[in-house]
This record gives structure tokens, sequence and C-alpha cells, in this order.
């Protein structure tokens, strides 16, 4: 096991923080709300004016799109009451004309303004919310990765910023327009007839109402099937991420299956969201149907008994048709308000939780002057009932290089992620390079720390890139020597585009060996005071595990040097050896003075097979 992939059965029972503690926010974290309402107004906040600007722009073509009917009502009023028929009829119709040529005109310039303004600012809205999530899930614990897809967490946080822009574009666009249009529209039927806009008044709080609460009951619904929709994302790039494993075990057919399982699962609350969200179709075209009809009846009741004219008759029909047209998808758009708005809230209440581990607010960042680590009376489990270690004291000098030995289960893993602070231990100290571990900050005991792990992942980027991530700012020279030290430089230059050759997605297209001699360069280049060493050699044939044990021997040369390892030999060189076992170091000592003891590490060398140690006792 490694001490960045290991997950031990108690992990997995372990209580997640309190949600009734104090909401703990690591400082380098963005302060996003953790309320899906709030997190929305915080980046509406962000680029208030510009929101103003589209919602004006927005008031002004919604406007001008209802006003059409009232200069066109105008308009027929100058034709029905002229006295003959002959072009001299427009001078008289010149008002109305040019106020339907404005209203024209505004509607395709407020319109598109509006469009221009929302083109402009959407992929930098989108941007600053993926940022945003992206700097606060960094910051979560390695507890919190590991009970999720790391596919099904992009997912959220693609489907969180788009769910954020939706929302505001649905009120912007959507919503806001139609109020503009109810509001004008009762307007001008009142100077029609006060009865008019009485019908659409009622007709128009009842819609709303009604489709509110019809899109308000299928919130939760639209909820679950974007959920199932995340689960079964997550379950697919997990499934394409190890599609070279399905193949060495002819698995694919079973991969298919088990994708189909998936999908059949999904489809039930799919299929119960989409089947509720035709009753609101259906809602939505006899409320349309009802307002047509209604206009249509009180407009000619109205102007049978005189009461008004044919332009006002032409205009409740033309406002009524405009309604309709505006209003119709009404509903829908609630629902995909409410969907939208269950993304966002998917997204904020999975990632805008605690953080299980921050930095204290006096946390200093500073560069350690040695590599000496010390435990003092730590005790710490996974979880409350399984202990690991009790009260344990151990103290490493600087320069000194430790190997760890013990089987499967027996510490040694979690004393590096301790170490690593992958986790908090629940009491005791820790001190590296004399600072207390909580009073460093994480990146600066990071920076102190070089990890070469069994098994180690490549960013999908060039081999230069990889190795540089060790020192940002060391240049192709040193790259190249680092890469050299690790014997990499060879098989590097092989590749069709030497060190700028890709590496594929964690490294797929290098072998086991190549990836690891690309980690050993890397912390090579980082040259840091601690070298921790987790099975770093494990996936190395014997004669480049022998040619690379050289270069490890200079990369710790005058560090702190920690050395997980099953194969004995590759240990018994060190200054010290620490014995772990059941989460206690039973012995402490060279590796002949622990042979000469003839106690736990006697027994260890010799119960190892090919120079390896059996997983367990049995």
């Amino acid at each position: 096991m490694t001490a960045i992939t290991q997950q031990a059965p108690a992990l997995l029972a372990a209580e997640s923080v309190d949600a009734n503690a104090t909401f703990q926010r690591a400082p380098a974290a963005p302060n996003l709300p953790a309320k899906p309402t709030k997190f929305i107004g915080y980046f509406l906040a962000q680029n208030r004016w510009w929101y103003i600007s589209i919602l004006l722009l927005e008031t002004a073509h919604a406007s001008c799109g209802i006003a059409v009917p009232y200069a066109i009502a105008e308009i027929i009023r100058g034709v029905t009451t002229a006295s003959e028929q002959s072009l001299s009829l427009i001078e008289n119709l010149k008002a109305p004309l040019w106020l339907f040529l404005g209203l024209s005109i505004g509607e395709v310039l407020f319109g598109r303004s509006a469009g221009t303004l929302q083109m402009w600012l959407q992929p930098v809205q989108r941007q600053d919310v993926t940022r945003a999530l992206y700097a606060y899930l960094q910051c979560h614990s390695f507890r919190y990765f590991s009970s999720d897809y790391a596919g099904a967490l992009a997912h959220r946080i693609s489907e969180t910023s788009m769910g954020v822009l939706q929302t505001i574009w649905a009120i912007l666009f959507d919503f806001w327009p139609i109020a503009i249009i109810l509001s004008v529209s009762i307007g001008l039927l009142y100077t029609a007839h006060p009865t008019l806009a009485l019908f659409v008044s009622i007709w128009s709080f009842f819609f709303i109402l009604i489709s509110y609460q019809m899109a308000k009951r299928c919130r939760p619904y639209a909820h679950k099937a974007s959920s199932a929709r995340s689960e079964t994302n997550g379950i697919l790039v997990d499934s394409v991420s190890n599609l070279s494993t399905a193949r060495f075990f002819a698995r694919f057919g079973f991969e298919r299956q088990y994708l189909n399982a998936r999908f059949e699962k999904e489809l039930k609350p799919i299929r119960v969201a989409n089947n509720y969200s035709e009753r609101v179709r259906w809602f939505q075209f006899v409320s349309a149907a009802v307002l047509k009809v209604g206009i249509l009846y009180f407009s000619l009741t109205l102007w049978g008994q005189g009461k008004i004219g044919v332009p006002e008759f032409v205009m409740a029909l033309s406002v009524s048709l405009l309604i309709i047209n505006e209003a119709r998808n009404l509903s829908r758009r609630f629902l995909d308000f409410f969907e939208y708005l269950g993304n966002v809230s998917n997204g904020v209440n999975t990632i805008i939780v605690p953080h299980e581990l921050v930095d204290a607010s006096d946390a200093v960042d500073v560069k350690l002057n040695h590599g000496e680590i010390e435990f003092r009376n730590v005790s710490f489990s996974y979880a409350k009932d399984k202990p690991v270690f009790d009260n344990l004291s151990i103290k490493i000098p600087a320069g000194q290089r430790v190997g760890l030995v013990g089987y499967s289960g027996s510490g040694k893993t979690t004393f590096i992620n301790l170490i690593l602070r992958t986790y908090d231990a629940q009491s005791g100290e820790i001190f590296i390079g004399g600072h207390h571990i909580r009073q460093l900050t994480q990146d600066a005991l990071h920076t102190q720390i070089g990890l070469i792990p069994q098994d180690p992942t490549l960013f999908h980027r060039s081999l230069i890139e990889n190795i540089r991530y060790g020192h940002l700012q060391a240049s192709d020279d040193e790259v190249i020597e680092a890469a050299r030290k690790a014997h990499a430089h060879d098989f590097i230059t092989t590749q069709g585009e030497g060190y700028q050759s890709l590496v594929g997605e964690r490294g797929v297209k290098l072998s086991g060996g190549q990836r690891q001699r690309i980690a050993i360069a890397r912390v090579i280049l980082k040259n840091a005071p601690i070298l921790i060493l987790d099975e770093a050699t494990s996936s190395l044939d014997s004669i480049t595990e022998e040619s690379i044990q050289v270069s490890l021997e200079t990369a710790m040369q005058d560090k702190t040097a920690i050395v997980i390892a099953h194969r004995l030999s590759t240990i018994a060189h060190l200054d010290r050896i620490l014995v772990f076992d059941a989460g206690r170091i039973v012995e402490d000592g060279t590796h002949e003075a622990l042979l000469q003891l003839k106690g736990t590490y006697y027994q260890l060398w010799g119960r190892q097979t090919g120079g390896f140690l059996p997983e367990n006792y049995e």
C-alpha cells in the first residue's frame, strides 16, 4: 500500500465532520457560501453592473415587444376612421407609424445588446465559478477524496458552474421579461377595457401560482434524476480509466453489463421526473387555450356591446397571443429553473462542506533548516473503535536514513500519512524540523518533503513538464540532469518527441518502471530535506533497481530519508530500521543489531520469500 493510495477499511466507517460544528474553512480556500441561493448571489454580486445592464436592456426589450400591438391598434384606428382610401392617409398616421418603427427597432436593438452582453459574460462567469469551486475542492482532505469518484466531482464542478449561469439567465431572460410583458399587457388592456385587464390579471395570477407549485413539487424528482446522472457519469469515467484492466481480464462484456445495470437504475428517477414534466405540459397547453378563448370571448362580447372598437379588439387578441407565446413554457421554465437550482445545490452541498484539515490561523510558511522528525505520545485511529497508534513516541534525527518494516496493517503507511499530514492525530504532537506540524502551513510542510510512492501517477502532459513539477523554475539542463540521475534520460530520448512527449492520462503511455523513474527524477529535482520512499523500486526490474539504488543513495545524501520496503535487502544498508507490529515499534536498530537480537526482525528476515515479506504471519 502506498501513502497516497492506501484506504484502510476503517476509513470507510470514519465519521464525517459534524454538521453542527463550526464551519471550518481552509485559509487558502475562497469564502464561498454553503447555501445554493447565497452561492448564486455571491457570483451575481461579482458582476453586478453587467447584470444590472442586462436587466435594463431586457426590460426595454420586453416593453418594446409587448407595446407593438398598441402601435398596431393606433394604426388600425387611423385606417378605420379615415373618410377615404388614399396615400394621403399615411400623413395622418405618422405618429403611430413612427411609434411602430421605433418599437420594432428598439426590440431588436435592446434584445441584441442584452444578448451581446450575455455572450461576453457567459464564459467569464462559468470560469469564475469553476475556478472558485476547484480552489475550494483542492483544500479537502484525503478522507474526502477517498469517498467519491474523481469523475463525479469534476462533473459536479462543471454542472454547478453551468447551473449558476442557467439560473441567472432564467431569471434575466425568462422570468423577468414575462413579468414585464404581463405588467405592460395588463396596463394596455386596461386602457381598452377594465374587464379584459381583470381577466388577464386573474389568469396570470393562477397560471404563475400553479406553475410554480407544480414545478416546486417536481424539484425533488429533478434533483434525484440529476444525482443519478452524476453517479452514472462517475461510474463511466471510472470504467474508462480502467479499460486496460478490463481488457487483460477479458471483462469488456462484464463492464458493459455493469454499466447497463447502472443505466437501468438511473432510468427510474429520470422517468419519474419526465412523467411529472408531462403533466406540467398538459397544464401549460390547457391554460394557453383558456386565455386564448377567454380573450376572444370577452373581446367579441365587449365589441358587440359597443364598449370597444376594432382597434381595441385587435390589440386584445394580439396581446393575448404574445402572452401565450411567452408564457406557454413558463411551467417548463420553472422546472428547468429548479433543475438548475438543484444542480447548484447538488454541487454546493457536495463541495462546499467544512474542510477536515486546515492550517492554523498562526501557521507559518517557513523553509526548514533540517529534517528532524519527532513523534511525542501520538495516538491515532481511523475509527474510534480501531486505534492504530497509542502514545507512539519516536525521534528521527536530521540526515538519518530509516527503514520501516512490518507486515501489512502494522502501521507503516499510517506513520507516513501522519508525517505528510494526510490525517491529523487525535492526540500527541508531531514535530518536523523543530516545528510543530500544525504550526506549519500544509504547503510549507509538503515543500520540505519529497515523496516517491509505489504507484506514481503522472499528468497528461509532456515528460519535461512532469519532471519540472518538482521545481517549476528549474532550467531544461537541470531537468535533464535529474532525469540522468534517475536513469530516465536514455528511455526519454527514445520517445517520439523526447522530453516533449506526452505521457497519456495518469502516465498510461509509459511502463510502470518508466513512470517510477520519472517520479524519482521529479523528487530529485525537488531536492527537499526529507525524502520518503514508499516501495519506490517495486515496479523496476532487478538490473534497473540496482542502478537506481545508486541514484537514490545520491538523492538521500544529507537528507532525512524514510524508506518502506517489503524487500528487506533494499533497507539493510540504512542507518536505522524501525520494526512495526500492530501499531507499535517493537524493535529499533541497525540491520546487524536487529539480527543479533533474534526477535521480530530476525523472524521477518527468515520468513521472506524471494527477498519479499509475506503479507502477514500466516
